[in-house]
């Protein structure tokens, strides 16, 4: 089997950063780090608001990260002329509201039609890849072929957040389907949204599921044990 990938979001270092106003800790450094611990991607999410990631992360981690730069960023035209700009290796696509604490449940694409797929047109014209963050729904799935994108993000934050028992199970389930179909329509599949050291294992046992993006969990066991360790650890759990 595939060896799973793990993309580290270093969004929560540019958070405590920026709740003091100072020059660190810098997420480019955070990246660099994660990189030497065996990290496959490194995604920030570049908000509408500026909360935490800046236009300068994004250009220096263009120059600087040696795997593969993911931009998370809204399907908005503002956002659309930075990436061109820029040229991350990749595009996810969220949704986003100013109020929320952080991504709060996936695109509606087959609501947005129109205006992803001509954000999904603009950036796959540039060459960057586009990947789409939605909920573990048929209806998304296949909305996520129409307008052209090739990667799905499945936001496996619902399932992070119910207790033990039949609705846990029951969500786990819809990933594991959303997971099988959007594989078999020719979408490469990632996962991600409130994973952590003791439920990741659950969802790298979908086999479908070929990278994991998490950076939460991470960013916090980092206060503690270190950056590289905080990876290591794990890129352990996520061995299939």
């Amino acid at each position: 089997m595939e060896r799973l990938r793990l993309g580290v979001n270093v969004d929560h270092v540019a958070t405590l950063r920026q709740a003091r106003g100072t020059i660190y800790p810098d997420p480019v450094l955070a990246a660099a780090m994660s990189e030497l611990a065996g990290a496959d991607q490194i995604t920030v999410h570049l908000r509408e608001d500026r909360r935490h990631i800046q236009d300068r992360d994004v250009r220096l981690l263009r120059r600087t990260v040696q795997t593969r730069l993911n931009l998370e960023m809204a399907a908005t035209n503002e956002m659309v002329e930075v990436a061109i700009d820029v040229k991350p290796d990749e595009v996810t696509l969220v949704p986003e509201r100013r109020e929320e604490l952080t991504t709060e449940g996936g695109l509606d694409v087959a609501g947005r039609w129109a205006d992803i797929a001509e954000a999904t047109r603009r950036l796959t014209e540039q060459g960057i890849a586009v990947s789409l963050f939605i909920d573990p729904d048929p209806a998304q799935v296949a909305a996520t072929c129409d307008v052209g994108a090739t990667i799905v993000e499945l936001h496996t934050g619902t399932w992070c957040d119910l207790p033990e028992g039949r609705e846990r199970r029951e969500e786990l389930d819809r990933l594991t389907l959303a997971a099988r179909e959007a594989s078999e329509a020719g979408l490469m599949v990632a996962a991600g949204h409130g994973l952590h050291y003791h439920n990741v294992r659950e969802v790298v046992a979908i086999e479908e599921i070929t990278e994991l993006n998490i950076g939460h969990a991470i960013v916090a066991r980092a206060l503690f044990h270190g950056f590289e360790r905080a990876v290591r650890d794990m890129l352990a759990l996520m061995a299939r």
